[in-house]
């Protein structure tokens, strides 16, 4: 049986998220930095861990930004098959929708409508926004704003197939050694490993975007994690890049079947607050 959802209830659902996640920490995010506090062995780190869940309250209680950017909007749309959208253009809507959260919550406005002539668009649109046809007749909205200090430290490695694990893991310890403090650390690693050049970075994305205490469901995957969590925490880089055990509280992974002659790998770093918010209508 159809269900129809109204583009305005889609619109008035993400103009709510986006100045709620501009604002508080998801749950899951809030836990691991106040665990990160007490896991942090160095003294100046674990300050600035302190310090780190002073700026977060403050936000809280006063309704400033947790961050100064707010990010570019990137929100990911699984929409039942059962679904019939009513009353408009979907991608204006989850636009209208990013528009009047960003303008009515005053939040900072960081997009430019051409990457050369650099023209502010004075509202925070377009989001980038990926669309998944799913089964049922619910629509599942993820927004994760996105700030470019840590989004600058992304990359995709085209590795060899003959480079293997060992291949895998040095191109994410290579990513996060040359992030050093640029990601606001400690930093949450997404990871995608398989598919295609833009399937890998795509699944990065989506990674961090993964419930902090969750991990793989694949066993190998959920060792890589737990082992590249454990190396990225002994480079020192720690909370601010000022030095300690805490420079990444997780790595979340996902794969997809590649070609026999590739081995794409995508490593999506986020900062501390790693916003993240999950509606569903």
């Amino acid at each position: 049986m159809v269900r129809t959802i109204k583009t305005q209830d889609i619109t008035d659902t993400i103009k709510d998220m986006c100045i709620e996640v501009n604002h508080f920490l998801s749950k899951d995010m809030d836990k691991a930095m106040k665990d990160a506090v007490e896991t942090e062995e160095s003294p100046l780190g674990k300050q600035i861990l302190c310090q780190l869940q002073d700026n977060l309250k403050i936000a809280g209680e006063d309704m400033i930004p947790i961050c100064q950017d707010t990010g570019m909007a990137v929100i990911f749309m699984e929409i039942g098959q059962e679904v019939h959208v009513e009353g408009g253009d979907l991608q204006e809507a989850v636009n209208e929708g990013v528009r009047r959260g960003y303008v009515d919550g005053y939040l900072r406005k960081s997009v430019v409508s051409d990457p050369l002539i650099r023209e502010n668009t004075k509202d925070n649109t377009p989001a980038v926004i990926h669309y998944s046809i799913v089964p049922g007749d619910k629509i599942k909205i993820t927004l994760a704003p996105k700030g470019f200090g840590s989004e600058n430290m992304s990359r995709v490695f085209m590795l060899k197939p003959a480079d293997g694990i060992e291949g895998v893991k040095n191109a994410i310890l290579t990513a996060v050694k040359e992030a050093g403090p640029n990601a606001c650390p400690p930093m949450v690693v997404g990871v995608g490993i398989g598919g295609t050049f833009e399937k890998c970075a795509l699944m990065a994305k989506h990674a961090l975007t993964r419930d902090m205490a969750k991990r793989s469901e694949i066993p190998y995957v959920r060792e890589l994690e737990e082992e590249l969590l454990g190396k990225i925490n002994n480079l020192g880089i720690g909370p601010g890049g000022l030095g300690g055990r805490m420079t990444a509280l997780t790595v979340n992974i996902e794969t997809y079947p590649t070609h026999i002659a590739g081995l794409p790998v995508g490593i999506n770093i986020c900062c501390h607050v790693n916003r993240h918010i999950v509606r569903e209508l």
